[in-house]
């Protein structure tokens, strides 16, 4: 640990509250989201401004410390957590939530790196419009973190991961200078598209202080059903069904197998009054701007469509907003109801969406031959490819011995079942700390050689969340 003179000059430059070194205050930044890392810093530092972050940077390296940038701290692989013996200091931008612009014309927003996604979600709808980045996660998680990682969440499907929502980025480097492209272009072609650099970058090559978001209308109407699937259903050709006969209006399709409905249900006592068919459950919804198109009588055309196919067994439309959210609701604890059944060892899987029944179908068939007593929770945006393939801890197991054999050896077989199907082992977590080692087993050699040179390049010195992703 650094003696009490080491933090000083960062007790000036940030001021009252600028700097946390209690172990009281600064327990909640040091352990993951997950409980799965306890990790240690000397202090955690709450920039109010980016000159400040200049300046905390540029003391930083003059000191030797290292810095890990953290957002709201729900990352499901350890990606904002210090690692003991690094001697890291944490960077929250908690204190930086001005929204700096929304343009309403140019359906752009700006914004600091710091503001709560739920924050700037509103900052939208108070204008007329609609910023489409939503995670289970968004009343805490925020938008540095969100960028750092790449976020997807639950409407990738139509608008696209968080760097397809992002015009201009602002970030301090690892030398304390500021690379500012907070530009609202939505054509720009000034040479490489460096802003891209640093999104996905989980902080390793500096920390992003701003952004320019786009976005879109706000969404006049929805149309929502929980649609009972047949057994055998092929979940690809339904996505592509839907897509076609609504005229992409689809904002989520989201599967929810019977075992993940069945945790939700057990952690409150009851029924949750939905049910799935055969082959699960798909929730589905609409979403449009104009009150012109008739999103029900479309929804309903559609269901008929796959009715007709024999596709789907059942399906319930919410009549009511109250009814709509009941059924996100459903959605949205199922990593609850996993961790009410003793937790969860969580595989971020993708595969190209035309793969999706083939990596199920081989998935079971692992699960059948290696595991056959344990409980499997799956689901995900499978109208973008991703599914969270979960396996529950066993009663009576130890979550973290259980965790542990299951990455040593099955997580692998389900790996290379995804990669043969032209799929990853990361869809939206990113890699963290945790699956940094897959990184180097997964990744194609040329590909590995180019982030570390990039590493290299930008942060010769390694200050920037060293042991994250690399």
């Amino acid at each position: 640990m650094p003696q009490h003179d080491d933090l000083a000059p960062f007790h000036i430059l940030l001021g009252d509250g600028g700097v946390l070194t209690d172990p009281g205050m600064t327990d909640r930044y040091t352990r993951d989201h997950r409980d799965l890392m306890q990790g240690s810093t000397p202090a955690v530092l709450r920039p109010r401004s980016v000159e400040e972050v200049q300046g905390l940077v540029r003391l930083a390296r003059a000191g030797g410390f290292g810095l890990v940038p953290q957002g709201g701290n729900t990352s499901y692989v350890g990606g904002a957590t210090p690692e003991p013996g690094r001697r890291q200091l944490i960077v929250s931008l908690e204190r930086m939530t001005r929204i700096r612009a929304v343009d309403p014309l140019n359906f752009t927003l700006a914004c600091d790196a710091g503001i709560i996604l739920a924050d700037a979600q509103r900052a939208a709808e108070a204008e007329g419009l609609f910023l489409p980045l939503s995670l289970g996660a968004e009343g805490s998680c925020r938008l540095g973190g969100n960028l750092g990682t790449n976020a997807g969440g639950l409407q990738v499907l139509r608008y696209g991961m968080a760097r397809d929502l992002v015009l201009g980025l602002e970030v301090v480097l690892p030398d304390g200078a500021l690379f500012s492209d907070m530009r609202t272009l939505r054509k720009n072609n000034i040479g490489y598209d460096l802003k891209q650099l640093y999104i996905g970058a989980e902080g390793t090559l500096g920390i992003i202080t701003g952004v320019v978001l786009k976005l879109w209308p706000a969404q006049a109407q929805r149309a929502t059903a929980w649609i009972e699937l047949a057994a055998g259903a092929p979940i690809p050709e339904m996505a592509a069904t839907v897509r076609r006969e609504t005229s992409d209006l689809v904002s989520t399709f989201e599967l929810i197998s019977a075992s993940s409905l069945d945790l939700v249900a057990a952690m409150q006592g009851a029924g949750t009054g939905l049910k799935a068919g055969p082959g699960g459950a798909v929730l589905l919804e609409l979403t449009a701007s104009s009150s012109r198109i008739d999103l029900d009588a479309v929804l309903m055309g559609c269901l008929e469509d796959l009715m007709e196919r024999s596709w789907v067994t059942d399906a319930v439309l919410a009549q009511s907003e109250a009814q709509r959210r009941a059924m996100w609701a459903v959605r949205e604890t199922i990593p609850e109801g996993e961790k009410h059944a003793g937790g969860s060892v969580k595989h971020d899987i993708a595969v190209p969406i035309s793969n999706i029944t083939a990596f199920l179908e081989r998935g079971a068939a692992l699960l059948a031959e290696h595991l056959p007593e344990v409980r499997l929770s799956v689901y995900g945006h499978v109208g973008d490819g991703n599914l969270h393939y979960n396996l529950v801890v066993p009663q009576g197991r130890d979550r973290l011995d259980f965790t542990r054999a299951i990455e040593a050896d099955f997580a692998h077989r389900l790996y290379a079942a995804a990669i043969e199907l032209g799929g990853s082992f990361s869809a939206e977590y990113g890699i963290g700390r945790f699956k940094r080692d897959l990184l180097v087993r997964y990744a194609d050699p040329a590909r590995l050689a180019l982030m570390e040179t990039v590493k290299r390049s930008l942060d010769p010195d390694g200050i920037m969340n060293a042991g994250a992703m690399l």
